[in-house]
C-alpha cells in the first residue's frame, strides 16, 4: 500500500509539472511558472517514486508538457507527428531511468549542474531535427519580458533556458533537502550560486538596454495579414488595395505572407506589380510559391519603388513532416538600400537559429518573415520572432496569412501584433527602429548549447563507465 501510494502521489506530481509548464506558454502566459515548473516531476523523480520507477517522473512530467504544448497542432500530419509527444514521453522515462542511481552514488553533487545540462543538451539536440526544431525551449516562456532577455544577444537562446533549468534543479535540490540532513549545505550553496547567478543575469539584462542606440534610423514598415490566399484576379485586386492601405498609412516597406503569390511575380503581373509600387513609394516584400516537375520554389523577392526586384530567398528549413520541399535554398542575400539593409527568411527558418544568424551575418538590418501559419500554432509561433530578433539585435517583421502576425524591435519589444485562432485580416503599421546586427551571439552562435551538449556527453559517460575512487 505503501508503494502504491508513492506510485500514485509521484505520478500526480509528474503531471503538476506538466501543467505549470504549459501554463507559462501561450496562450496562457504564466510566465513566472516556468521557474518553478519543473519542480515536482524532479522532486517525485528522485524522492517520492520507488528508485526502479523514477524514470517515469520524467516521462510523465516532459511528455505531459509537449502534450500540452502541442495540443492539436499536428491532428492533421503524419502519424509521427500526431503521437510526437508519446514519443518524447518514452525517451524521457528512458534517459531518466538512471539519474537517481547517477546521483545517489555521486552524493548529489552534480544534481543541479547534470539535469540543467542535460535538458539543454536535449534542446541543443532538438534544434537540428527538421521535426522538432527549438519549439518548447524553455526560454520561450518569457517572449514578453524584455527587461529579462537582453542578455541572449550574448548566450543565445540556450543561456536563458540554462538559466530556467538551473533555476528549477536548485528549487527542487532545496525541497529534497527539506527530507534528506545529508544534503543541505549542498542545496544551501547551490541556492545562493544560482541566486547570484540571476541577479548578475538581471543585472546585464537592464545594463544591455541602456545601451540602445536612440539615435537609430527608423522607418515606416507594414505587414499585411489577408486572411485569404489568392486563388483569383479578384484575390490579387484586394491584395492591391491592402498594400494601398498600408502606404496610406506612411508604411515604406510592406511585406506580404509566404506563398501569396501562385505564381512568380518576376514573370507574371510584373507590370501591375511595378506600377503598384511606383505609384505607393514603396518597397514590397512578395512571397510567392512555384510548383515544378523538380519540387516546390518557395521564395521571397523585393521590388523596390523603381520596378526592380532585388534579389530571390528560397526557404532555408522546409516543413519536412508536411512534405514541402524548397529548391532554391542555401543563399541569403541582404539588400541594400535607402532604407536601411534587408534581409528576410520564410515561416519555419523561424524555429531554427541558424537562418536568421546567416541573414545578419551578412550584414541585415531588418529581416522580414512570410509566414503561412494554421490555427494551431498562432499563439506560439510568433513568439519566436522575438528571440531571433534579440539573438542577432535586427528588427524583424513576421506577415502571416490569417493568424500572427507581428513587428519586433531588435530588443524584442513587439510593436504591434495581430493574433488569433481564427482567420483575421490585420495592418500591422508601425514605427521600426534598425538593428544594428552586431549581437555577439551572431559570431559566438549556439556556444551554450554546445557546451551543455559537451556536458551532457561527459555525465553519460562517467554515469556508464564510473570513475574508481
Amino acid at each position: 500500500m505503501r508503494k502504491a501510494l508513492r506510485i500514485v502521489l509521484g505520478l500526480m506530481l509528474a503531471a503538476l509539472s506538466a501543467a505549470l509548464f504549459t501554463l507559462a506558454f501561450p496562450p496562457y502566459d504564466l510566465w513566472p511558472l516556468v521557474w518553478v515548473g519543473l519542480v515536482p516531476m524532479v522532486v517525485a523523480q528522485h524522492l517520492v517514486l520507488p528508485k526502479r520507477l523514477s524514470g517515469l517522473a520524467l516521462g510523465v512530467g516532459v511528455g505531459g508538457f509537449f502534450w500540452g504544448y502541442f495540443g492539436d497542432m499536428f491532428a492533421g500530419s503524419v502519424w509521427y507527428m500526431r503521437w510526437l509527444p508519446l514519443i518524447i514521453g518514452i525517451v524521457a522515462t528512458l534517459i531518466g531511468s538512471r539519474d537517481r542511481a547517477f546521483h545517489e552514488r555521486t552524493g548529489y553533487r552534480w544534481f543541479v549542474l547534470q539535469g540543467a545540462a542535460v535538458w539543454v543538451g536535449i534542446e541543443m539536440i532538438r534544434g537540428f531535427i527538421p521535426v522538432m526544431g527549438t519549439w518548447g525551449f524553455a526560454a520561450y516562456a518569457l517572449y514578453e519580458q524584455p527587461w529579462l532577455i537582453q542578455p541572449v544577444s550574448i548566450f543565445g537562446i540556450y543561456g536563458l533556458s540554462l538559466l530556467v533549468l538551473l533555476v528549477n534543479y536548485g528549487l527542487a535540490l532545496g525541497v529534497m533537502a527539506l527530507f534528506d540532513r545529508r544534503i543541505h549545505r549542498l542545496a544551501r550553496n547551490w541556492l545562493i550560486g544560482i541566486s547570484f547567478l540571476l541577479a548578475a543575469w538581471i543585472g546585464l539584462s537592464l545594463t544591455l538596454t541602456q545601451y540602445e542606440t536612440r539615435n537609430t534610423p527608423h522607418v515606416r514598415v507594414a505587414a499585411i495579414q489577408p486572411a485569404f490566399k489568392i486563388k483569383s484576379e479578384a484575390g490579387l485586386q484586394k491584395m492591391y488595395d491592402l498594400t494601398r492601405q498600408a502606404a496610406a498609412q506612411g508604411a515604406r516597406l510592406i511585406v506580404w505572407h509566404e506563398g501569396a503569390l501562385p505564381f512568380d511575380p518576376q514573370a507574371e503581373h510584373s507590370d501591375e506589380l511595378r506600377a503598384l509600387v511606383a505609384k505607393t513609394g514603396t518597397y514590397l516584400v512578395i512571397g510567392y510559391a512555384v510548383k515544378t516537375e523538380q519540387g516546390l520554389r518557395n521564395e521571397v523577392t523585393v521590388l523596390t519603388p523603381e520596378g526592380e526586384f532585388l534579389g530571390v530567398y528560397g526557404k532555408d528549413h522546409p516543413v519536412a513532416f508536411a512534405g514541402e520541399t524548397s529548391l532554391t535554398r542555401g543563399t541569403y542575400p541582404v539588400y541594400e538600400t535607402p532604407l536601411g539593409r534587408l534581409g528576410t527568411i520564410i515561416c519555419y527558418d523561424l524555429d531554427f537559429t541558424d537562418t536568421a544568424r546567416k541573414v545578419a551575418r551578412n550584414g541585415a538590418q531588418l529581416i522580414t518573415v512570410p509566414s503561412f501559419d494554421w490555427p494551431e500554432v498562432a499563439a506560439k509561433h510568433y513568439s519566436h520572432i522575438v528571440f531571433r530578433a534579440v539573438e542577432n539585435r535586427v528588427a524583424m517583421i513576421k506577415a502571416d496569412v490569417a493568424f500572427d502576425s507581428a513587428i519586433v524591435d531588435p530588443y524584442g519589444r513587439i510593436l504591434e501584433r495581430a493574433v488569433t485562432p481564427r482567420p483575421e485580416q490585420a495592418i500591422l503599421v508601425a514605427d521600426m527602429p534598425l538593428g544594428t546586427a552586431d549581437a555577439p551571439a551572431i559570431r559566438l552562435g549556439d556556444w551554450v548549447g554546445w557546451l551543455c551538449l559537451v556536458g551532457m556527453v561527459v555525465f553519460v559517460m562517467v554515469d556508464i563507465f564510473p570513475i574508481s575512487r
